[in-house]
């Protein structure tokens, strides 16, 4: 079944001015049918809620510089068309962008947090939905940028930038061929797997972190649960990591239960002999479950990562 196409334009040339006018009226509830929403280049100062009511959705955009999704909710001021009863309140309900329905996918999209640095959590998006894909997107934000609260993700030639704990949450999630840029120093992941039995974790496959001048003021990450697992394979780390890579967030005991591993990086800030020693270097047998798209898609009866690849519609189809 070809999917329905709609546009969004702010000047009123499409057929909805705002993306959530379209998320409400072009979507049906519990719709079974591929919505395309094409985002005309824009800023649209909007919260947007995808609600669990309203699957298979893609927000699609020419180019992610031009077409900004972008709201100043933070965990402690909260405007939305919604109630706190529907999105949350306190850090999950703060995002500019909340999704909550599956197969969900969003192409050449900037989602951003406009609160300036010092705000507290301010979140661009929280993805709290399985089998969602970003494909050339921006994420923008100081704390808390990127929630990957829920479900499993797959985002490719994005960018991230953030200070703390600015990719977290408790998703599956593969992020390959990202760009993570530190703005100042603070934390780049919190990861908030809570036992050895869940099956979550993120990996950052083939990626490049960058940060604001000066070196060694960023960590790669810190357990906000303590068994959170996060894997660096194949990556560039430059000066702004500190040596010791990671932190305890002052919890001695989620040394004995974080999961923190690198596997072949490179770059100035990837020097594994000073690497706190409750991380480590993985071997090459234990590296392959993470460097495929098996992790975020096990199933091979059910596959679901190709078929977001193939649903990939260029802007001027």
């Amino acid at each position: 079944m070809s999917a329905s196409v709609v546009t969004v334009a702010q000047d009123g040339t499409g057929d909805y001015r705002m993306v959530q006018e379209a998320i409400d009226f072009a979507v049906p509830l519990c719709n079974t049918r591929r919505i395309v929403i094409r985002v005309t280049p824009g800023i649209y100062k909007q919260p947007v809620y995808v609600p669990k009511t309203k699957n298979l959705i893609t927000l699609a955009g020419l180019r992610p510089e031009d077409t900004v999704l972008t709201w100043n909710n933070t965990a402690t001021k909260i405007e939305h068309h919604q109630t706190s009863r529907v999105i949350g309140t306190g850090t999950f309900g703060c995002g500019s962008v909340i999704v909550e329905g599956e197969d969900f996918i969003a192409e050449n999209i900037t989602f951003e947090n406009s609160s300036p640095e010092g705000s507290g959590q301010a979140v661009a998006i929280r993805v709290t939905a399985d089998r969602c894909a970003f494909y050339n997107c921006r994420f923008l934000g100081w704390q808390d940028t990127l929630y990957l609260h829920y479900g499993k993700q797959y985002l490719k030639d994005c960018y991230i930038e953030g200070s703390v704990d600015f990719i977290f949450g408790n998703s599956t999630a593969l992020l390959e061929h990202c760009h993570i840029h530190c703005k100042s120093g603070g934390f780049i992941t919190a990861q908030s797997r809570k036992s050895s039995q869940e099956t979550t974790g993120y990996v950052f496959l083939r990626c490049v972190i960058t940060g604001n001048g000066g070196t060694s003021y960023a960590y790669l990450g810190r357990p906000w649960g303590p068994f959170g697992r996060v894997v660096f394979a194949y990556t560039y780390m430059d000066a702004c990591i500190k040596l010791v890579g990671w932190n305890n967030w002052d919890k001695v005991e989620n040394e004995r239960t974080a999961c923190f591993y690198e596997y072949r990086c490179f770059g100035p800030g990837s020097c594994v002999s000073k690497r706190v020693t409750w991380a480590r270097e993985l071997v090459d047998e234990e590296a392959e479950q993470f460097l495929m798209h098996g992790f975020i898609d096990p199933d091979p009866a059910r596959p679901w990562l190709a078929q977001r690849m193939a649903l990939r519609i260029p802007h001027s189809a």
